[in-house]
């Protein structure tokens, strides 16, 4: 069984503040959930902040949580209302079929691995340093810091999870005004096959955006070294391409830093639309 949660975190009490603040403490609230061996759980969770006075906890686990520790400590106990809404995964992964069509968001951490940094650390300096005479050295994973960077990294990747990201949809040009076309990117470009089956123009932008981008640091342990990493919210629309690709990626996750948060992929259906 897998379940997915959403859970109302109260800002204004001292131990949210502690998880909406430390990916690291967020983490173990989560892991806390779960009953039995948490070292056999696959687990993913997301922090959505949009409302900072109503933020949610959205948590995808295998076996059934308990939310208890979290409502008691971060949110409102004795309040009214769903403190912690807990769902079977299943019937939504019943309806993963290719050509089928979601609004999504997805928090990740855009990555690239280059064996040359431009700016290395000192760690990474006397790396390169100990082993100039290789001719192979393992590369390093750097975060990509810029919108583009990051949006490019998502849209050349969505084929290997299994989905498309369509073409966004413009109304026509009023009668006797000439369409104007969108401006280019290399971001927007998608496959020519695709373009002369859409019937658009190749470099028309995709349905998606960056909604949010954050740099996280943190000590690891309480006292250990620094893990820093950058993220972004991912929003827009997808098309399944290829159902057992995509049902893999909502439940392993999507990039790296699954464990502070970054990775879970969300679904709702497209408003407006009966499918």
């Amino acid at each position: 069984m897998t379940y997915l949660s959403r859970i109302r975190i109260n800002p204004l009490r001292a131990e949210s503040r502690k998880l909406l603040s430390n990916p690291r403490a967020m983490h173990g609230a989560v892991m806390g959930a779960i009953p039995g061996d948490q070292t056999k759980e696959r687990t993913l969770w997301r922090l959505d902040a949009d409302n900072p006075h109503r933020p949610h906890l959205f948590a995808l686990t295998q076996s059934k949580p308990d939310w208890t520790h979290v409502i008691e400590h971060a949110g409102w106990p004795n309040a009214e209302g769903d403190h912690a809404a807990v769902r079977d995964y299943a019937p939504l992964l019943g309806q993963i079929a290719t050509g089928r069509e979601f609004a999504f968001r997805l928090t990740a951490s855009p990555v690239q691995n280059t064996n040359s940094p431009r700016t290395p650390t000192p760690t990474q300096t006397a790396h390169l340093e100990a082993n100039a005479d290789r001719k192979l050295v393992r590369g390093f994973r750097l975060g990509h810091r810029t919108a583009a960077a990051q949006l490019d990294w998502f849209l050349t990747r969505t084929e290997r999870w299994g989905f498309a990201v369509p073409v966004s949809r413009t109304d026509p040009a009023a009668p006797g005004l000439e369409q104007r076309k969108s401006p280019a990117t290399h971001l927007d470009a998608p496959d020519k096959s695709e373009a002369a089956n859409d019937g658009r123009e190749a470099n028309a932008p995709r349905e998606v955006r960056i909604t949010g981008r954050h740099r996280h640091s943190f000590q690891k342990n309480g006292k250990g070294p620094h893990v820093t990493f950058h993220s972004a919210i991912f929003e827009g629309r997808l098309c399944v391409t290829d159902p057992e690709a995509f049902t893999a990626r909502l439940l392993e996750g999507i990039g790296p830093s699954k464990a502070y948060g970054c990775g879970l992929l969300t679904l709702a259906p497209i408003p407006g639309r009966e499918d």
